[in-house]
């Protein structure tokens, strides 16, 4: 049990005192895997405290002349600390756990100070795990696999990061990502065993254990010193488990069985009330009509897992080896619009090695192996697509076999540590890793994708698709790389910590990006309620004519190469002030520079200092009150996908067509193409972008002055007990972003400024008129290198704010948040946690993606393309809910059953309306109905409302019985227990065509997973 600490003021110094004068790390380390203990003992002559772990950890450190001791670089897990004089021991405590980058006080005392020598009068005076940690100035909460084992939680890295306040489940666009302190989904960073696992690619999600493997995961919302960066969201970190001196083993399977599945609640097309004069609806006949049958949409899942761990060598050598197989199927019926059922089958493969050699006291070495292979449907020939009867709502023919997906990963750590002295530590991380991305593989099917089938011409027929189900593919040996390197040393001068450090990380991928299936090409079907009126002036499309019913050939090809290459050094001080003041001070640069597939680079971005400060006051001196602040810079890197369209050669056309059939594939027949604006010529294939695969210039592509995007965050907050048995605190955040980089896509307004400043555009118009947009920092003056169309040179043009027509200003995203908790930690009998936050994120920039309608394109979205699509843009972004309130906790009744529970509530995400531009509906940017313009009216985010709260209620109850000496285990998990399914996005594009509303206007695009249940049982030895 938990010990009360006593306060015995004639030999005690604060913690916080006695962490930093002995050498205690305080500083919250995003990566970090270790952490340390340290304490008082009554002084005396020939005094050691001995740290010796099941991991086979064992030191020993003096006591020095004032009773003070410390330990660091422990790796997380669980210690006993002895008290030692002239090799006899005077007092124990067991079960002391350390958390990674966190200190744990163990402080030993005398009866009183002449009883030093009395071996009989010493006594452990402090918990094993001290309720507030006074040396830490960060935020971050921890999970550990006991935690885990007791709560019903989902078996991913977000799932876990989701208890944590501040955090928000992100589009589904995006796979659920995180979003942290408003952050957009790719503003995270991952890490397992202290070595960058990310997602390169895109920078969404990363690798993550197998869930038996978990130890510890900390998720970092704010406030990491300056040894880590390359983050302005959050870090999930994971610790994976190690070998110890005795030999574990054990085994689990989890069974979530499809008959507790409870499906999907179906989907119907919104009714339209009076519309405003003038606009129409798509389809009139399809209001309050069935849109997607979500009743069949169910699944079932069986995972395996077993591992094993011990000592090869006691107390020298130790393995720890775990392995998950997850089998999981299912059925998802798609929309009215495609009339499709697909039946699929997915298998995934985990395995987790670690091998930890203690080279002796002073030097650890680590290695850390990781595989993931995943798989899809006809890789295991087991996926197949049905047509769908949405009369009779049963399922019809087969159609084709799946398209085939893989997410493989592969990870190779070592880690070498060398505790030089008790005042010098060196660290030392190299590691390298492989990513077979999530790509999807079209199932070879002939024929061109189908989309928006229900705006075919009913005198054709409706509905009408073929075997293709995806207008992408991707090629085959599409793949990343990943390399890293760092070094951290510390080293302890008087009341200072002093550290310095490299961070180096290298990528590489090859043939990223997506092309057409089928022959290379798709057909998209629209429909015009005014068939008078120009489908895209801008793009010089006229009127479609007739009954206003018309198709355009769709072309996306950006498949490509890229590099990039991230480098940091940092420098670091801990400054123990006074005995109840600690300053953490800090500055690292950052360099950053992304290549294209030539090996060119196109962005060098150098010198970003990055000012770190964090301050941790012990206001009692005895740890049962802390307030702490933390100001800080975080720049962020661009990944690969950067270069996709925005460096390399990208397609990205459509042909508008009508038509006057379509056969039994869903192909339009008897094509006539749509002629120009003002009854000109057909122009053909036209891009909004003009982006025609013709190759790009390095230098021209980004601005010559381009900064990384970065963000400033200030925290305040406090922790405080009350009484022997809870804590309670707050916390106030407050982050406001000052760069970003996305692009611009306005010829215009660069040749309007060229021609002011006395060049002649047409010397430079093929450049001008690019075939690209270019990369920027939206609202500074930007200067662009224009090339000459003789090739004789370029122009330096200098762009500013007003020159774009940004009317308000660059980039602005504002959050702020108050976060409110009550904590009741595990006292052998129950353990509880309340956590309520109040946030606002503000701003007209989302960040590096656009969530709305799911834009990937990283630093190259809608956003700022011209300035029309940012006029009306402030308002509420979309990653902000007010209000958040979790409830976590445990009850063990008996040592036989325990009761948990988890539950979450949360107010709505901002509604977006989006639509053709100003009171005369025109299309400026020729992008169609984007604009922040609804009905004529402009509608700043949130303006037109949120989506509904909503409350996910998990329960659990857990069986391990004593004939089995609670080794064998049996859980029962319920998953939304409420069945609680609320839309928590919604189609925000209000017309299809300009005066023509979209029937899928605010209807529900993600929900809340439905009710399902888990079953497991698990044997541990």
């Amino acid at each position: 049990m938990r010990l009360q600490v006593t306060h015995r003021p004639a030999i005690r110094r604060t913690a916080l005192a006695l962490a930093l004068s002995m050498g205690f790390a305080t500083v919250a380390f995003a990566q970090s895997t270790t952490g340390s203990i340290f304490g008082t003992a009554p002084a005396g002559v020939g005094e050691t405290v001995m740290v010796q772990g099941a991991n086979g950890t064992n030191r020993e450190v003096a006591v020095d002349a004032s009773g003070r001791y410390a330990i660091n670089g422990l790796p997380v897990g669980q210690y006993t600390v002895s008290l030692r004089k002239d090799g006899q021991v005077l007092a124990t405590q067991d079960h002391v756990g350390i958390s990674a980058g966190g200190g744990t006080e163990v402080p030993f005392s005398a009866a009183n100070a002449k009883d030093a020598q009395n071996l009989n009068a010493v006594q452990v005076v402090a918990s094993a795990l001290p309720a507030i940690d006074v040396t830490s100035v960060n935020s971050s909460t921890v999970i550990t696999s006991a935690d885990l084992q007791k709560l019903p939680v989902g078996r991913s890295a977000e799932s876990i990061a989701l208890l944590a306040p501040g955090t928000v489940q992100g589009s589904g666009y995006f796979n659920n990502a995180v979003s942290f302190g408003g952050a957009g989904v790719t503003e995270n960073a991952y890490y397992v065993n202290g070595y960058n696992t990310t997602e390169p690619y895109r920078n969404t999600g990363g690798f993550q254990l197998p869930y038996g493997a978990i130890d510890q995961q900390q998720t970092y919302t704010g406030g990491y010193s300056a040894q880590y960066g390359r983050s302005d969201g959050g870090v999930i970190n994971q610790i994976g488990k190690r070998g110890t001196n005795e030999w574990h083993f054990g085994g689990q399977i989890a069974w979530s069985p499809k008959f507790w599945d409870e499906g999907g609640k179906n989907v119907y097309y919104p009714t339209f009330g009076n519309l405003p004069a003038g606009y129409a609806v798509d389809n009139p006949d399809l209001q309050g009509t069935l849109y997607r049958d979500r009743s069949h949409n169910k699944s079932w899942e069986t995972i395996y897992s077993a591992y094993v761990g011990g000592p090869l060598i006691k107390d020298k050598l130790y393995v720890f080896l775990a392995a998950e197989t997850t089998k999981t199927k299912g059925t998802n019926v798609q929309s009215i619009d495609s009339q499709k059922a697909i039946y699929y089958s997915d298998h995934t493969e985990n395995f987790y090695g670690k091998l930890d050699w203690n080279i002796d006291d002073n030097n650890v070495f680590e290695l850390t192996a990781m595989q993931s292979n995943s798989s899809g449907d006809t890789v295991n020939g087991s996926g197949a697509t049905y047509a769908y009867d949405y009369d009779t709502r049963q399922v019809g023919s087969f159609v084709a076999p799946n398209d085939v997906t893989k997410d493989n990963a592969k990870f190779l750590i070592g880690k070498y540590t060398s505790y030089i002295s008790d005042n010098a530590n060196l660290s030392i991380t190299w590691g390298k890793g492989t990513f077979e991305n999530p790509w999807v593989y079209a199932n070879n099917s002939k024929n061109p994708h189908i989309s928006g089938a229900s705006s075919q011409n009913p005198l054709y027929g409706v509905g009408i698709v073929n075997d293709n189900n995806t207008f992408y593919h991707y090629a085959t040996d599409a793949g990343n790389s990943t390399r890293g390197l760092r070094a951290d040393f510390t080293y302890q001068l008087g009341n200072h910590q002093l550290g310095v450090g490299i961070d180096n990380m290298n990528y590489a991928a090859q043939h990223q990006g997506q092309a057409m299936s089928g022959p290379g090409y798709g057909w998209i079907y629209g429909h015009s309620s005014d068939p008078t009126k120009d489908i895209s002036p801008g793009l010089d499309v006229g009127p479609a004519g007739g009954d206003g019913y018309y198709v355009r050939r769709y072309i996306y090809n950006v498949q490509t190469s890229m590099s990039m290459s991230q480098k940091a050094y940092y420098l670091q001080d801990v400054w123990n002030v006074t005995d109840t003041v600690q300053l953490n001070l800090g500055i690292r640069n950052d360099h950053f520079t992304n290549y294209n597939d030539l090996g060119i680079a196109f962005v060098d971005e150098k010198n970003q200092w990055e000012p770190r400060l964090g301050v941790s006051w012990d206001v009692n001196g005895d740890s049962t009150f802390k307030v702490y602040g933390n100001a800080g810079r975080y720049y962020l890197a661009l990944p690969d996908n950067v270069a996709e369209r925005a460096a390399n050669r990208s397609t990205y056309t459509s042909e508008y067509f009508t038509y006057t059939g379509i056969d039994a594939n869903g192909v339009p027949t008897g094509l006539t193409p749509v002629g120009g604006v003002n009854g000109g010529p057909a122009p053909g294939p036209v891009s909004s972008g003009n982006e025609y695969g013709q190759p790009k210039d390095a230098k021209q592509v980004t601005a010559t002055n381009l900064k990384a995007q970065y963000q400033d965050e200030y925290i305040l907050g406090f922790d405080k007990t009350l009484g022997p048995d809870w804590v309670y605190g707050a916390k106030l955040t407050y982050r406001q972003l000052q760069t970003a980089i996305d692009d611009e896509c306005d010829p215009d307004a660069m040749a309007a400024k060229m021609t002011a400043s006395g060049l002649n555009v047409d010397d430079y118009s093929t450049s001008v008129y690019n075939p690209y947009c270019r990369l920027f920092n939206p609202g500074e003056t930007n200067t662009f290198a224009v090339a000459r169309n003789d090739g004789m040179g370029y122009a330096n043009v200098s762009m500013n704010a007003a020159d774009w027509g940004y009317t308000n200003g660059g980039a602005k995203r504002k959050y702020t948040s108050v976060d409110l908790y009550l904590e009741h930690p595990f006292d052998g009998k129950w353990q509880g946690r309340v956590d309520y936050t109040f946030a606002r994120a503000r701003g007209n920039t989302e960040g590096q993606v656009r969530s709305d309608f799911g834009q990937g394109d990283v630093s190259k979205t809608e956003d700022w393309d011209t300035w029309q699509l940012m006029d009306h843009s402030y308002g509420d972004l979309l990653n902000s809910r007010k209000h958040s309130l979790r409830v976590r906790g445990s009850y063990q009744v008996n040592p036989e059953w325990l009761l948990s529970g988890t539950l979450l509530v949360q107010s709505g995400t901002p509604a977006t309306c989006l639509g053709y531009y100003g009171t005369n509906e025109s299309d400026p940017s020729t992008y169609g109905g984007n604009y922040h313009w609804c009905f004529g009216q402009p509608t700043p985010p949130g303006s037109t409302g949120f989506t509904p709260w909503t409350k996910k209620l998990n329960l659990a109850v857990r069986y391990a019985p004593a004939f089995a000496a609670h080794k064998l285990a049996f859980q029962l998990q319920v998953f939304n227990v409420l069945n609680e399914q609320k839309a928590v996005q919604i189609d925000p594009v209000s017309e299809n065509d300009r005066y023509t509303v979209s029937n899928t206007y605010g209807q529900g695009i993600f929900f809340e997973d439905p009710r399902y249940v888990r079953l497991s049982v698990s044997y541990d030895y």
